[in-house]
């Protein structure tokens, strides 16, 4: 996607072909920073403290963090050791468990001095893969958009509610969520997107709105509670999120308040969608709610806030007293039955068993 005219994606091999450029997302939306990474211990960093999020992104890093670790030491020792560091970062997003286990299973064959170039190999392979995978999600949820856009007025857009990031800064290129958006600008369709600010680490107004912004797309930010309002009002005509980690059963794993979401679309028969790649679904997972760890941050992220302050600096501060408690559980799990249908690489599926195992049979 393009950020002042310019196209980037999230990560990419640096210029020196030996370290792993990023887009720091911890400063957004105030400043845009490119950072390089160049060790395992650095990547492991940027994944577990969010100078990347969102799961595709996750993944990718992690590749790319294994090959960094491989330059390094190609060892046997030292590949299980990269794993298990990148593994433990973050233990929600099952994308990150599938990259490293595809990297694993191709350098664990290979004498260790072939093992740096065919990591970089893969890593890149996977970062690619991400990207024409969720242009496919997008020309798949853009024939969704299409019908919508046919009930409307001349010139009356379609109104998407997201929640959180699912956009190209949480993938390689194009997103989840907003790549039927964008797609659907392209085919020059009117959509307005509102945009949750997503509380606690403000995905929506911090990446999101930002990223709609420098593409030029329509939108509105609004505080997390005001969805259900708009429904009420006849304001959204679709809700489209994103998915961590979604079961073979369709339950759907996403950041903190999409069930929420998800409850007031059902109440005001408001279609609930999820855009996800294939990497995304844990076929070994079947009830969410039970089975899925929900990661479990730290408590100054509700307690403190970041931006910029009158003086233009980017600052910290404290919104909550001092002494108190404050949870922040990540994620939580919206089940299956309150799925729409769930928008994938390989066409439109019905959130159940039965709708994966005909758009993936070999999985199932």
């Amino acid at each position: 996607m393009k950020v002042d005219g310019r196209l980037y994606r999230t990560i990419w091999l640096n210029a020196d072909g030996w370290g792993v450029d990023i887009i720091d997302q911890r400063w957004l939306p105030h400043e845009f920073r490119i950072v390089t990474l160049r060790s395992v211990g650095e990547a492991a960093t940027a994944i577990r403290d969010m100078w990347v999020r969102g799961a595709p992104l996750i993944g990718a890093t992690a590749a790319y963090g294994l090959a960094l670790a491989m330059r390094e030491d190609p060892s046997d020792a030292a590949l299980a050791a990269a794993g298990d560091k990148l593994a433990a970062t973050r233990p929600t997003a099952i994308n990150l468990r599938w990259a490293l286990d595809a990297v694993r299973k191709r350098l664990a064959p290979l004498a260790p001095h072939a093992r740096a170039a065919v990591a970089c190999a893969e890593a890149k392979r996977i970062a690619d893969e991400d990207v024409e995978i969720n242009r496919a999600i997008g020309r798949n949820g853009l024939k969704l958009l299409r019908r919508l856009a046919e009930g409307k007025k001349p010139g009356e857009p379609i109104n998407i509610l997201t929640h959180c990031n699912a956009g190209w800064l949480a993938t390689v290129d194009y997103g989840t969520a907003t790549a039927p958006i964008y797609l659907a600008m392209e085919d020059g369709l009117s959509v307005h997107v509102y945009v949750d600010e997503t509380r606690p680490r403000n995905q929506g107004a911090s990446l999101t709105a930002w990223e709609l912004t420098h593409h030029g797309a329509p939108h509105t930010l609004i505080v997390d509670n005001a969805g259900g309002h708009l429904m009420q009002h006849g304001l959204i005509d679709m809700v489209i999120v994103g998915s961590d980690r979604t079961t073979a059963n369709g339950d759907v794993c996403n950041k903190i308040g999409t069930y929420l979401k998800a409850l007031a679309a059902r109440d005001n028969a408001v279609p609930f969608y999820v855009a996800l790649p294939s990497p995304t679904i844990d076929w070994t997972v079947r009830d969410g709610v039970k089975e899925i760890p929900i990661e479990e941050r730290d408590a100054d992220e509700v307690n403190f806030v970041q931006g910029r302050g009158d003086d233009g600096a980017i600052t910290r501060v404290r919104i909550a007293p001092e002494g108190g408690r404050a949870a922040n559980p990540a994620f939580d799990v919206t089940p299956a039955r309150l799925v729409s249908g769930l928008i994938t690489e390989r066409g439109v599926a019905e959130a159940s068993p039965q709708g994966l195992k005909a758009l993936f049979p070999e999985r199932v």
